[in-house]
């Protein structure tokens, strides 16, 4: 079992999103998952240009670290984005990385993993951040097991003093790939969605053939 967290922050270690993400994934580990941490400023994702490619061919022509991130998240079951607060939205590269994920939501690759999202703000709206965070999460076809925001308003121990409720986050996110916790409204929302892409691509085959084909393959498009 594997949870990978991913931070998008570019404070490095003195990062308070990285302390929320860290205690998520301890709470993980506790459960007995493997868990990976990842700083996304450090990689390089380019920007989306909308070319389509992905749709066409299952491939994006930018070359940089986004494959590789990507591989990591399909070998993963549980995943975790964090993020501060920046102007009601998440840091460039977390949006950058958001934006390269179009295919992945058309084919709703992600459907059986679990994940939640934490944000941290200097003032407030740290929730409204996380319930974008996780809108991405489910746009995937993922089960959202539960989120945490964080507001500073000056305190510095505001990160330690929710430890506790992200560690429980993170062990409801084990729970729940265990099937220990189960979904059944989300679940109906992404067969629906499935639904509406299956249509979209069979309506567009030619211009979504990589689409089309994983549907295919999926025993989805008879």
């Amino acid at each position: 079992m594997k949870v990978l967290g991913i931070n998008a922050s570019p404070r490095g270690n003195e990062s308070n999103t990285l302390q929320l993400v860290k205690s998520v994934i301890k709470g993980a580990e506790s459960e007995g998952a493997d868990v990976e941490l990842i700083d996304l400023y450090k990689l390089q994702i380019e920007y989306c240009t909308g070319c389509g490619a992905c749709y066409a061919t299952g491939e994006c022509p930018q070359i940089d670290d986004f494959e590789e991130l990507f591989d990591r998240i399909v070998n993963s079951d549980g995943i975790v984005f964090g993020a501060p607060n920046y102007i009601n939205s998440v840091p460039a590269p977390m949006k950058a990385f958001f934006d390269r994920l179009s295919d992945v939501v058309h084919c709703q690759m992600l459907a059986g993993k679990f994940g939640c999202s934490v944000s941290t703000a200097g003032g407030n709206k740290a929730d409204v951040v996380v319930d974008y965070m996780n809108s991405v999460l489910t746009n995937m076809g993922v089960n959202v097991v539960g989120g945490l925001g964080v507001v500073m308003g000056g305190d510095p121990a505001a990160p330690q003093q929710a430890a506790g409720t992200a560690e429980e986050l993170g062990k409801n996110l084990v729970k729940s790939i265990r099937g220990e916790i189960t979904y059944p409204d989300q679940e109906e929302l992404h067969r629906q969605n499935t639904e509406y892409f299956c249509q979209l691509v069979k309506s567009n085959k030619e211009k979504f053939a990589h689409d089309y084909d994983w549907y295919v393959r999926m025993g989805l498009i008879k």
